[in-house]
């Protein structure tokens, strides 16, 4: 996997040792005059997402060579849905609109590192690390400078995918060579190289084992061409995750959305994918659960205090919340611990799973957080691994099994409860939230086996 701290040393020593080339100053120059002209609507966009004006410029002149009436993520018309990855953005009633929607999707909405390193290393990735092993500068970056090209440096270009001619040298001048410009030109560029919360990890960073474990995915389902395992969605992810959707009946957009990473994760499982609207397995892992947290024929019980009425049940009794949590998701006959409201209405159920969880996932009024590898397999664990939070990955897990109930309240089982928060709460999308409150169910589920075994590390209380 391509990590930015491998890389950053190289960028720093590439950055201060960057000339541009004499014959290719006034073409420089005049680019950068260009990307300051669109100041004021790259501020804007600052304002709106973090990123500072000068690499949206030098997004916008990669993409579209500064054409305000495209759209940032991949150069096509504002005015029409996208038809290139990303697929399906827009239309957008600006060039604003259309730029956020876009870092939104790259994961810099938020970012705190804005160095001329990170800065650079970002650039990069939207083209792709293939150069590195090519040991070549990539052109992106540095065309039109002395690291790139003779006479002080090797030429070379990808000419297409998985083709690389060592003679061919990239005329278009790099991002660098045209931040080097415009920093001259503008002295309220300032590049100190130290993000404000230097222990803060980035977004994309923070995404990358996800997207390394979707790209792992796709080569074992036959990606062709095979994908770099380098934890960066760049163009040759994002066409294989299309053709994914396109072959298994999702939303085409190229993009990791959580259907598509539970799709793709369901793919690679033995077993193939689960019958529609099947929650045998579901069920019966809550009925093993179930035996493993109930006292033993010789005692051994968990201690913990007992409940009554509408009081919540305190966090060290495992036994009374799971099975208040089991008698609230089957819907059968209620099992032992608090007795709830016969037929409840929508929003008290709502409020009772609210509060269920709330417990699970607070101590002391504030939110109880451990490690918690979850129970769907090696991939969702690795995952879920070394997360802050079960919830951390969102809807992503489970979205393609929840796709297959329907959400009505007329329904038994999971798919009752589930069509019942739905049609309670006004604005909820079919799925949102049960996609949403099954992987928090799922995610306790996990905590509780691990309590269970003994395995669980001790919490940290967030502050």
């Amino acid at each position: 996997m391509v990590s930015f701290e491998s890389l950053r040393s190289e960028y720093e020593r590439n950055w201060a040792g960057l000339e541009i080339r004499p014959g290719r100053h006034a073409d420089a120059t005049a680019v950068a005059r260009k990307a300051i002209n669109g100041k004021a609507t790259y501020q804007q966009i600052e304002r709106l997402t973090g990123v500072p004006w000068y690499f949206t410029a030098l997004c916008h002149y990669r993409e579209s060579n500064f054409d305000f009436d495209t759209y940032l993520g991949n150069g096509e018309s504002l005015h029409r849905t996208t038809t290139l990855v990303p697929k399906g953005r827009g239309p957008f009633a600006t060039f604003v609109d259309g730029a956020v929607d876009a870092f939104r999707i790259e994961n810099f909405v938020g970012a705190q590192d804005w160095s001329i390193a990170r800065m650079l290393f970002r650039l990069e990735a939207f083209n792709g690390f293939g150069y590195h092993a090519k040991g070549v500068n990539s052109p992106y970056l540095y065309g039109g400078s002395n690291l790139y090209g003779p006479p002080e440096a090797r030429a070379g270009k990808f000419v297409r995918d998985h083709v690389f001619d060592p003679n061919h040298l990239d005329s278009q001048l790099g991002t660098a060579v045209i931040l080097h410009a415009m920093q001259s030109l503008d002295s309220s560029i300032t590049l100190d190289g130290s993000p404000q919360f230097a222990a803060r990890i980035e977004p994309e960073d923070d995404a990358a084992s996800t997207v390394v474990l979707m790209q792992q995915a796709l080569n074992r389902l036959g990606a062709n061409p095979p994908l770099a395992e380098d934890g960066i969605s760049g163009p040759k992810t994002r066409a294989a995750v299309s053709q994914f959707q396109q072959q298994n009946g999702l939303r085409d957009t190229g993009l990791l959305d959580g259907a598509t990473v539970a799709a793709i994760t369901r793919a690679t499982q033995p077993g193939g994918v689960m019958q529609s609207g099947d929650l045998s397995q579901v069920l019966k892992r809550l009925e093993d659960l179930a035996q493993v947290l109930r006292p033993s024929a010789g005692g051994g019980t968990i201690p913990g205090p007992t409940t009554s009425g509408n009081t919540l049940p305190a966090t060290n009794d495992p036994i009374n919340l799971f099975e208040r949590l089991f008698s609230l998701v089957n819907k059968t006959t209620p099992m032992p611990g608090p007795v709830a409201p016969t037929n409840p209405a929508p929003v008290d159920q709502l409020k009772q799973v609210v509060d269920l969880l709330s417990t699970l996932l607070n101590k002391n009024g504030k939110p109880v957080l451990g490690q918690v590898n979850g129970a769907m397999g090696e991939t969702i664990g690795k995952l879920l691994d070394g997360k802050k939070t079960a919830l951390g990955i969102g809807g992503s897990l489970i979205t393609a099994l929840l796709s297959s109930v329907t959400a009505s309240p007329n329904a038994g089982g999971l798919a009752g409860l589930l069509g019942t928060i739905v049609s309670a709460v006004p604005g909820l999308g079919q799925f949102a939230m049960p996609i949403s409150l099954a992987l928090t169910v799922w995610g306790v589920l996990g905590k509780l086996e691990k309590w269970a075994q003994g395995t669980a590390p001790p919490p940290k209380v967030t502050t």
